[in-house]
Formats: structure tokens, C-alpha cells, sequence
């Protein structure tokens, strides 16, 4: 199925689940701080937007730590790199991994302080420009650009439930690289092998490359045998990633040992809390998606909103429209757990949405929620509804109301209760 389609259909899912209103924040204003936070993030954004508009003219020089391939209009999109403001916070600003326990506030400073750059190409494209966005893609260190744009890029306010705070952008005409990459060895080793990009993908994970560096690089169209390389929407090669890895290692978890007990991790983290548990039994992956009633994204609903993903132990041939990147992410995080312990095991995340939660942030979020609910020592239990039982003490939605939409847990058996 084309990337395009399967995003409108998770964006009709999504506000199908949990339309989203203006209402609400017209109605505060950011004065009544009626989502329940402690100050206006909307407000927050346009504080640190204003002194950064009077900097922003046609020409822009500084650092750029990645790029941005768009999915609009697809397969002539608009691409470019982010440049920032502040030589500083380049390589934090476009580093999700190194957001973790950040708030909202700082989150969205990061992603102000970053121009996106666009300028439309085909994804097979080949010239001077796009193999200089392959070089920033690249490095490993922010790459000093030049760059000309044919009105001073402008910020806008968007409600978006996909997307991660953006800052400015701007139509490019010109951009040159100042700087010299830093570019591994090894990376650039494997990019030259003429492979399929899911061999070099894991190979470079293998290598100690995280999943947002290489989500740039998938981004960049230089992976895959060389017949076939084109460019990937970044929005794209997040969840393309975390499906590449994730399949990798559940083919070697399916012949893994069981593990023999009941594990339970939990975790919290902007506004989103996680119970996950690990149960006895061949591989079966299971996430819940709960959304808290009458908040910024529920407006129109009395009761939590629950949505759910599932796959077997063969796992999934279809994409999981209910709940997108955030399903891809989350099994992700599991499979390197399980893959590090050595074992297999039926799965459950709980991941439920308060009402704090009123800037999407992006997948990653999940990501990195589970994966810190698994450093931490679980809590072990002998069967199914002790494990339960522990949980709902910290969820705020009844149990029931997910046992009754679950396929794993409508799998009764004797071990699981006694």
C-alpha cells in the first residue's frame, strides 16, 4: 500500500477516535489553563517563536544535525535540511533520544530552534543537492550549511495529532555545505555495499546506531541496492525502522525458551503511563491505546476511548491503522527487551493518554516509555490475575474494560489463573 494512503488512514482513525477541537483553547486562552496544566505550552511556543522570528531573514547559516523528507504530494515531496539557531542545542534539538524526561516546554524550544528547509524533488532524485542531504544525513555531528530561502522561513501553529513540534520553514533556493561531515567508517562502509536496506539497517543497529540516526538515513534515499534507492518521507522511515528491527529480532525470539512467570513493568512519562506484561508463552504481541474522556482530543467523548492492536505469533501483514507509528513503537521496545534476556513471551502494553496530554510529540515517546518501564525490576507473579490485579492498581481505566477487547487475554488457561 502507498505511504500516502496509509497515513490518511490513520489520521481518519485517530479523529475518528478522538476528534480534536479548537474550542477548548479558545475558550482559555491561555489564561484558565483548562487542559489542566501548569502553563500554556500553545502560549509557551509563541513565547519562544517571537524573539526567534526578528533572526530569521532570507540567508540563514548554521548548524544542521539532520534533514526532512515530507510526504506531501508524494513522490515529488519536499525535502531540505533543519538548520538551527543555537550551535549549542544543534545535536540535542533533533535527537529525540536524549529527550527523555524533558517537559513539554523544553520539547518544543528544541523544535523551534529549527528551520526546515523545502524544496521539491522526486524521491529517485539524484544531483548536488540531495548528495549533500545525504552527507548531513550521514554525519554524526551537526554539519555547518549556508543557505538562501526565497521568503525568510515562517512559523505556523498547527493542531496536529502525527507530527512532533516543528519550527519554521521556508521555500529553499540554495543551500552549500560549510562544514565537513563526520561520517563512520563503518557507516559508510555499509551504505556502499549494494544490499537490501533492511540487511544495512540491521547491521548498523548491530553497530550501536540508534533508530533516530537511522530513520535519517533511510530518510536520505542512499540505503537499498543502488537500482532502487529513493528517498523516504521522515514520517515514513520512523515506523519503517521500527518494523525492520523489530521482525529481525522476533525471528530470533520465536525460538527463544518461554519465560516461566508473570512480569509486570510500568513507567510514566508525559502524561502517558505504560504497564506492560510478559506472560508465559510463544510470541504474541498486544497494545491498548486509551484515551482519557473529555480532554483536548476526546471533546466528544463520556467514556475512555480504547483502541487496540494485536498480532499472532507469525505476526502482521497489515499496518495498524488503529493505532499507526505508536504500535510499531512500542513492539519495538519489547522485542529488544526480549531479545537481550534471551526469551519469549505472550506480550500487553497499557498505555494510557491523561488529560496533560495536549502537545503530540511524536512516536518516539512511546519508544522510549517502554523503554525505560523495562529498566526498571519488574514485579513478578505466578499468574495471570495476580498480574492484573497489580496493575489496575496504578491504571485508571478498569481492567474489564480491556479484557473485553483483548485476544490474548480471552486465551484462558488453567496456568494463567491458578
Amino acid at each position: 500500500m502507498e505511504g500516502s494512503d496509509v497515513r490518511c488512514k490513520i489520521t481518519k482513525a485517530m479523529k475518528e477516535a478522538r476528534p480534536m477541537s479548537r474550542q477548548l483553547c479558545l475558550s482559555c486562552k491561555g489564561g484558565r489553563l483548562l487542559c489542566g496544566m501548569s502553563s500554556c505550552p500553545l502560549l509557551k511556543k509563541l513565547e519562544v517563536q517571537a524573539p526567534l522570528t526578528e533572526r530569521i531573514g532570507r540567508d540563514v547559516d548554521g548548524p544542521s544535525p539532520s534533514i526532512f523528507v515530507g510526504w506531501g504530494g508524494y513522490p515529488q515531496v519536499s525535502v531540505g535540511q533543519l538548520t538551527s539557531f543555537s550551535p549549542d542545542t544543534a545535536s540535542a534539538s533533533d535527537n529525540p533520544g536524549g529527550w527523555y524526561g524533558l517537559g513539554f516546554e523544553d520539547i518544543i524550544a528544541y523544535r523551534s530552534s529549527l528551520i526546515r528547509s523545502k524544496k521539491k524533488q522526486g524521491v529517485f532524485k539524484r544531483n548536488g543537492f540531495i548528495d549533500d542531504l545525504r552527507e548531513i544525513a550521514l554525519s554524526v555531528n551537526p554539519v555547518e550549511v549556508e543557505a538562501r530561502y526565497k521568503n525568510p522561513p515562517k512559523f505556523s501553529l498547527e493542531f496536529n495529532p502525527v507530527s512532533q513540534p516543528m519550527g519554521p520553514s521556508g521555500v529553499l533556493e540554495k543551500m552549500d555545505l560549510t562544514g565537513n561531515p563526520k561520517i563512520p567508517r563503518r557507516v559508510d562502509s555499509v551504505v556502499n555495499d549494494d544490499l537490501k536496506s533492511q540487511t544495512q539497517v540491521g547491521m548498523l543497529y548491530e553497530s550501536d546506531f540508534d533508530v533516530y540516526y537511522l530513520s535519517g538515513v533511510l530518510s536520505s534515499g542512499i540505503l537499498g541496492l543502488e537500482d532502487k534507492q529513493k528517498m523516504v518521507p521522515t514520517r515514513w522511515s520512523i515506523t519503517a525502522i521500527d518494523g525492520m528491527l523489530a521482525k529481525k529480532m522476533m525471528e530470533e525470539i520465536r525460538g527463544c525458551p518461554q519465560i516461566n512467570e508473570f512480569l509486570v513493568f510500568e513507567n510514566t512519562y508525559l502524561e502517558n503511563h505504560f504497564e506492560i506484561i510478559l506472560m508465559p508463552g510463544a510470541w504474541e504481541f498486544e497494545l491498548f491505546e486509551a484515551w482519557s474522556p473529555n480532554t483536548l482530543w476526546t471533546m466528544n467523548e463520556s467514556e475512555p476511548v480504547i483502541q487496540v492492536e494485536y498480532e499472532g505469533h507469525d505476526g502482521r501483514t497489515k499496518y495498524a491503522f488503529n493505532e499507526g507509528g505508536g504500535y510499531y513503537a512500542g513492539r519495538l521496545a519489547v522485542a529488544e527487551y526480549l531479545s537481550k534476556i534471551r526469551r519469549q513471551a505472550r506480550a500487553i502494553v497499557f498505555r494510557e493518554i491523561y488529560e496533560g496530554y495536549v502537545v503530540p510529540v511524536g512516536v518516539w515517546e512511546v519508544r522510549e516509555n517502554v523503554r525505560h518501564a523495562f529498566t526498571k525490576k519488574p514485579k513478578r507473579f505466578q499468574s495471570m490475575r495476580e498480574a492484573l490485579s497489580d496493575i489496575e492498581t496504578r491504571l485508571r481505566i478498569p481492567v474489564r474494560n480491556y479484557t473485553d477487547k483483548s485476544r490474548i487475554l480471552a486465551q484462558k488457561r488453567i496456568t494463567d489463573y491458578f
